[in-house]
């Protein structure tokens, strides 16, 4: 999460952004002045009287709430001020990712009441009309994302886990998906998905069983299985995922990276962490970039075979740095339904990335295969 310590008067080195009421009393007891900070989507419509009296020249406010006092004195000091965007079921100035309670608001009174589908309709109409002010909204939303996940995930080891949203609960290749999940962060890393149903759902439930007994998998496993997808009711598929939650609550973190753009998948309950946007290029390319630790591919689609050469290409080119260890999962899917595989062995024939791609037969292969191609 963001650092929860004072942030530094800006010197080009400080981190100069306040994102929320606590930070931002700190930083004015600990500083005195808003000069050149970035405050984020925070509700200051009760430090009035801060906001008058100290200096807030070339300070930034990103949607954050204040009185017409405030917000004229800021903006004749020389700040600038980008006032709440009314009537928006989502925040594009957030200074956070998603969490799932979050977006699954009003669940109760069905998945079309909550905020994560009324946005999927908002982008929907926004899309279709072409208007600037909606895909300008959209941009902000989604670098603001970014620049939460960066600070969510700064300094961890992530492993992807990619893999295709038909896979069904109650199947052996779910369960093996959530076993995999488990033992990868039982390793210590942070597990990362695209986010949305079957196999990215069965990796993000994995973490989140970690810190529980074998026995709760096997049971959570038996009771998502009674609602087995997102169709004909996403209502009813998040009610088995929050339920479950509520039976075992404080569970492993992961994180899902999601999109709206593919509105039919909702978002899955089990990351703790969701960082959805609304361009799909920037969620693809900012997971695959944030898997420092690699990443396990499962059996997929066309999705999942986009996501293999969009990994492979940093890798070949060694743009990110050292290739990074990729494993993909089930021989038969990868070399006889999908033949991926062949591609991406020819493709690294004689480069370094040889060394850092496996194919394996047995999903249970998978965090052995990781270790070894991180030597």
């Amino acid at each position: 999460m963001h650092p929860t310590t004072p942030a530094q008067p800006f010197d080009g080195s400080h981190d100069r952004e306040i994102e929320s009421l606590a930070e931002f009393d700190e930083v004015v007891r600990d500083f005195g002045t808003l000069h050149h900070f970035r405050v984020q989507s925070v509700d200051l419509t009760d430090r009035t009287d801060v906001l008058l009296s100290l200096d807030t020249s070339a300070a930034l406010f990103l949607g954050c709430p204040m009185t017409p006092d405030a917000a004229a004195k800021a903006r004749a000091s020389g700040a600038l001020v980008f006032p709440p965007v009314p009537g928006l079921s989502f925040d594009p100035y957030r200074g956070f990712v998603y969490t799932p309670d979050e977006l699954f608001a009003g669940l109760d009174e069905g998945y079309e009441a909550t905020p994560d589908a009324r946005t999927y309709a908002w982008f929907q109409r926004t899309r279709s009309d072409g208007d600037i002010f909606g895909s300008m909204l959209r941009s902000i939303h989604d670098d603001a994302v970014s620049d939460a996940l960066d600070e969510l995930l700064a300094g961890a080891r992530v492993v992807g886990v990619m893999g295709g949203h038909a896979m069904e609960r109650g199947t052996d290749a779910y369960a093996g998906a959530a076993r995999l999940g488990r033992e990868l962060a039982r390793d210590g890393l942070t597990v990362a998905t695209g986010g949305g149903p079957g196999a990215m759902e069965a990796a993000n439930l994995g973490a989140y069983a970690a810190p529980f007994d074998a026995a709760m998998l096997t049971d959570a496993l038996r009771l998502l299985a009674k609602a087995p997808t997102f169709t004909p009711s996403v209502t009813d598929w998040a009610r088995a995922a929050f339920e479950v939650r509520a039976t075992w609550p404080d569970g492993g973190p992961s994180v899902g990276i999601p999109t709206w753009f593919y509105g039919h998948e909702p978002p899955n309950p089990f990351a703790a962490h969701l960082a959805k946007y609304f361009s799909n290029a920037t969620r693809e390319d900012g997971l695959l970039a944030r898997c420092n630790a690699g990443v396990v591919f499962l059996p997929g689609a066309a999705g999942t075979v986009q996501e293999i050469f969009d990994n492979a290409t940093p890798n070949y080119y060694e743009s990110r740095g050292e290739p990074t260890p990729m494993v993909l999962v089930d021989r038969e899917h990868w070399t006889e339904r999908l033949p991926a595989w062949p591609l991406l062995r020819s493709l690294a024939r004689e480069r370094s990335m040889e060394s850092r791609i496996a194919l394996v037969d047995r999903i249970e292969e998978a965090p052995a295969a990781l270790k070894r191609l991180a030597g």
